[in-house]
């Protein structure tokens, strides 16, 4: 009966065929990437095609008190926006606008645009938008907003909400307010933007932002150097970050190159320990020095094999290789994908611990990661089918966490805490904060209907 009422209350007050209350179609929007984290059953999908679509289903939703859980393109690695039971799920995926602004060097986008559409868009009027998660393509920037997503070269030009002007955002209630402006530089107030960017959608519903351009960078030269083990290209990483920002740094242990030559034929070394990219986009004579000095570190570090190429094309399908790394390892068994972050002195470290993860558990973890900025993805694989080995990943996903939290780390990077990481927010950020962090989402939603279960 309250289910009827919810959804006679949304069709009379969302624009038309934005509700849908077709059981097959809900069911595709239960679970995002992360197909391991629980998931429940919505009441409806709510396919918001404006601000003002959005602002009727958190007044609906608020009236009868029914959760609400938001939803880009599904694209999540941690369960954040996977469905509760009896919820109305949000998809801002429709939500398509953009508009760039070459001479302030900034785009004013809507949620449901992909990070690659965005990109697309800036490219043409010779600007650039650096945020550059391995799912670019696919993923969309209002989740990229959700996670404060970071990606490739954020070792150098920084994290999602490093670019981010100004939000609209749809509180709990269904009002609509605009944080932050137009202006590089704006102290007026709390910088309450940063607060809902990474928030994973429990304070309220970005519908809008304004993000920060910057010039397209130079041709990038690419290194890549192979090594015999693991912790010698972590050690490697951190000779380079010790002198250096390189404008990408990232790593693949032996499973991972071995999991993408399978897909790609690309004439990867499998029999190597680990491969290391590296690229310098600071131009001219510049490049050559800064690769130069990649390349000694990594010769230090014990390299067997070390390259450099001045082709964009080729440098681009070398880096393809490693965003190709999720997809092929997901083709060994069922993935779940960490996203540990530890100082740059303690990758070596790391990578030790999660070996030892691995065979205390006899379970199959695979390595790659932003090696440049210390975050981490350790691909915790297994058959699913099988209890015994999906109990020995779960209990390997906990530890490979419990060591990053042990070397001073984080759990969660780029892709959120969502259901999947709730369970080690305390170990990592402590009680006293946990407390704080409630009581910001009791203010922002003291109904409790924004994405429960998620985050705290």
């Amino acid at each position: 009966m309250r289910a009827a009422g919810v959804l006679a209350d949304l069709g009379s007050a969302l624009s038309e065929g934005a509700l849908v209350v077709d059981p097959d179609v809900i069911e595709g929007y239960r679970y995002d990437r992360a197909d391991t984290a629980p998931a429940g059953k919505p009441i409806a999908v709510v396919r918001a095609a404006s601000t003002a679509d959005v602002q009727a289903t958190m007044r609906v939703a608020s009236v009868h008190r029914v959760p609400v859980v938001v939803r880009g393109a599904g694209t999540g690695l941690s369960g954040g926006s996977s469905a509760i039971d009896g919820c109305i799920t949000l998809s801002t995926s429709l939500m398509r606008g953009i508009s760039v602004e070459p001479e302030a060097m900034l785009a004013v986008v809507q949620p449901g645009l992909l990070n690659a559409e965005v990109k697309a868009a800036a490219h043409a009027h010779g600007l650039w938008y650096p945020p550059d998660p391995s799912s670019f393509e696919i993923c969309s920037i209002g989740g990229n907003l959700a996670t404060n997503a970071g990606g490739l070269c954020c070792v150098k030009y920084g994290v999602t909400t490093d670019y981010v002007l100004a939000l609209e955002v749809v509180l709990a209630d269904g009002r609509a307010v605009r944080l932050g402006g137009r202006t590089i530089k704006d102290v007026a107030g709390y910088d309450l933007k940063r607060l809902f960017v990474g928030s994973e959608g429990t304070l309220g519903v970005v519908t809008e932002a304004t993000l920060r351009l910057r010039p397209q960078p130079p041709p990038a030269t690419t290194l890549v150097a192979t090594f015999p083990s693991l912790v010698a290209a972590g050690v490697a990483v951190t000779k380079i970050m010790g002198t250096s920002r390189p404008s990408a740094l990232e790593l693949m242990d032996q499973v991972s190159i071995r999991a993408v030559e399978a897909v790609t034929n690309m004439g990867l070394d499998t029999s190597s320990g680990a491969l290391l990219l590296g690229r310098s986009d600071a131009g001219g004579a510049q490049s050559g020095v800064e690769v130069a000095a990649m390349a000694l570190a990594c010769e230090e570090a014990g390299a067997d094999y070390v390259a450099v190429t001045e082709d964009p094309d080729e440098g681009e399908q070398l880096m393809a290789a490693r965003r190709m790394a999720i997809p092929a390892v997901e083709r060994l068994g069922t993935v779940m994908i960490e996203d540990v972050g530890v100082p740059i002195p303690r990758i070596p470290d790391l990578v030790v611990g999660v070996q030892e993860v691995a065979t205390r558990n006899d379970t199959l973890i695979a390595v790659i990661g932003h090696a440049g900025d210390g975050n981490f993805h350790p691909l915790v694989t297994f058959d699913r089918r099988d209890a015994a080995a999906v109990a020995r990943a779960e209990a390997a996903f906990g530890e490979v966490m419990d060591v990053a939290l042990a070397l001073g780390g984080t759990i969660t990077g780029e892709h959120g805490v969502g259901t999947l990481k709730r369970g080690w927010l305390g170990a990592q950020v402590g009680e006293d904060v946990l407390d704080l962090t409630r009581r910001i989402k009791d203010a922002l939603d003291p109904l409790g209907i924004l994405n429960p279960g998620k985050v705290i």
